[in-house]
């Protein structure tokens, strides 16, 4: 019969690459929040700076008009002409200059008079900066006035009872120069902004995103083609968290690359092994029809020698299944269920041949103790594990003790824990590594490496673990892990006695 045509491999759905154009790239981003973000640093210093420049030109125009204040006491008549005066406020620009000595406020410049009552700006004490006055300036009414109070400086040389100067003046002289500095600190704001931001980019984009962008296409490219050599980072050399990234670029692309390549190797090994088996079957059953004439004869030496041949034939069928079932094949779900632990131990000891090759089985398990499992895997599992530790037994030089393997149970509340201890010559140092790998993992030279990785395999799918616990001259042992702990099955029931027959 012709084998079934194999089925094509689905292909695989990749989620679409996305596609970064200029304002989504990370160079774009990391350039605008850098300029955002040395501006805003800038606006927060924008409110002092606007406060320090009002109070600044306030004190400039109260020394103006404080002496201007001074003219009168310095004219002959203590009197200033109309035309002086206007002078004077005009130089000042004020509208109204007083003073208060010993807290009597007296005018001694007065000025129209105006409906609108003008809003106190205080500038004496050490009050601080007024961060809000400059902007309630700026959003006055248009034809608002200010009235401000400071403290003297040069009336205080002459008459040191001076309490306060003050002067009222229109607020459209301070606001024309407040709008001026604004815009002036605004533009600095933003040329310093742009520089610190095209600065911080250009370092940033040298030491962190050229290199990010270096290590996407080097993963870009080795995803395209693996096998490129020419895909391989570049390492540069560095120690910091980039260079780190590199190196462990370089060694997941290695590690991949051997992946792949066992994984090629392992295809082609399960289509030449589906080709083999295909024709090993009839070599092996005309090799089963040649034993079993040679049964039918009486002779001694072949007696002898038949089961043997037997052996050798049953490894060979076996051998050549488990690597197309590892090859091809998934493994089915498992079904657990409570197993008598005891009477699996003894089945897989019998398949595993243990009393043909005089190896003794120690089984220290109550016969009612039970595990979840499924009853088929958990066979698989105990008969590999068995038949390795025999064969390690078998095969090491020089023995003069008898083999001997034993198998305990442990609990705990939501677990069992299944060992199996030999005295073999131990594991070498070779195999412990990749122990568990198919292929790889056999310590004898004749081995498949196929025993332990389907074993773990099975465990990991109902939940638990294989592993090894210690290995050395005085042998190994490996532990079986399964979730769930059952209690011990019930005792059978005897039956009842017959009544006595009448």
């Amino acid at each position: 019969m012709a084998d079934a045509a194999p089925t094509p491999p689905q292909e695989e759905t990749r989620p679409e690459r996305p596609r970064f154009f200029w304002p989504g790239g990370l160079s774009a981003r990391l350039l605008t929040l850098t300029i955002l973000f040395v501006a805003f640093g800038g606006l927060l210093s924008l409110p002092p700076a606007l406060a320090q420049f009002e109070q600044q030109w306030l004190l400039d125009r109260v020394r103006a008009a404080e002496l201007a204040s001074l003219a009168p006491e310095v004219a002959p008549d203590r009197k200033v002409s109309d035309s002086l005066k206007s002078e004077l406020l005009k130089g000042a620009g004020v509208e109204i200059v007083a003073i208060s000595n010993d807290k009597i406020r007296s005018l001694v410049f007065a000025g129209p008079r105006t409906a609108i009552s003008p809003y106190l700006v205080d500038l004496r004490g050490n009050v601080g900066l007024d961060l809000l006055a400059p902007f309630r300036t700026l959003f006055s009414a248009p034809d608002a006035r200010l009235r401000v109070i400071a403290a003297p400086r040069f009336r205080n040389d002459l008459n040191a009872r001076t309490d306060f100067v003050e002067f009222v003046a229109p607020d459209a002289e301070l606001k024309k120069a407040l709008m001026g500095y604004l815009w002036r600190v605004v533009l600095v704001i933003a040329f310093v902004s742009a520089i610190a931001g095209l600065l911080v980019y250009l370092t940033l984009n040298l030491f962190l995103v050229r290199p990010i962008q270096r290590l996407t296409y080097a993963m870009e490219r080795f995803r395209a083609d693996p096998e490129d050599a020419e895909a391989r980072i570049q390492l540069s050399g560095r120690r910091d968290e980039v260079g780190r990234a590199e190196v462990e670029l370089d060694l997941m692309q290695a590690d991949l690359r051997v992946a792949l390549n066992s994984r090629a190797r392992l295809a082609a090994l399960g289509e030449a092994v589906a080709k083999i088996n295909h024709d090993l079957k009839n070599m092996l059953t005309s090799a089963q029809i040649a034993s079993e004439r040679l049964a039918a004869l009486k002779d001694p030496k072949v007696s002898q020698a038949l089961p043997r041949l037997e052996r050798a034939l049953d490894r060979a069928v076996k051998l050549a299944s488990g690597v197309l079932a590892y090859g091809k094949t998934q493994e089915a779900a498992p079904e657990p269920r409570p197993v008598l632990l005891t009477a699996a131990v003894q089945t897989a000891a019998e398949e595993a041949r243990l009393a043909e090759h005089h190896v003794a089985l120690s089984c220290k398990i109550a016969a009612a103790e039970r595990v979840v499992a499924d009853p088929d895997q958990l066979h698989r599992i105990l008969a590999n594990l068995l038949r390795n530790a025999q064969q390690a037994i078998e095969h090491q030089e020089g023995r003069t003790k008898p083999g001997r393997i034993a198998v305990t149970l442990t609990r705990t509340r939501d677990a069992s824990f299944i060992r199996v201890a030999d005295n073999g010559p131990g594991l070498p140092e070779r195999a412990r590594e990749r122990l568990f790998q198919p292929f790889a993992g056999s310590g004898r030279p004749d081995g498949a490496g196929l025993g332990l990785a389907i074993a773990r395999e099975l465990a990991q799918a109902h939940g638990g673990d294989l592993t090894l616990i210690e290995t050395g001259a005085g042998g190994s042992t490996f532990e079986l892990r399964l979730p769930g702990a059952p209690a011990p099955a019930p005792p059978k029931r005897r039956p009842a006695a017959h009544a006595a027959s009448k």
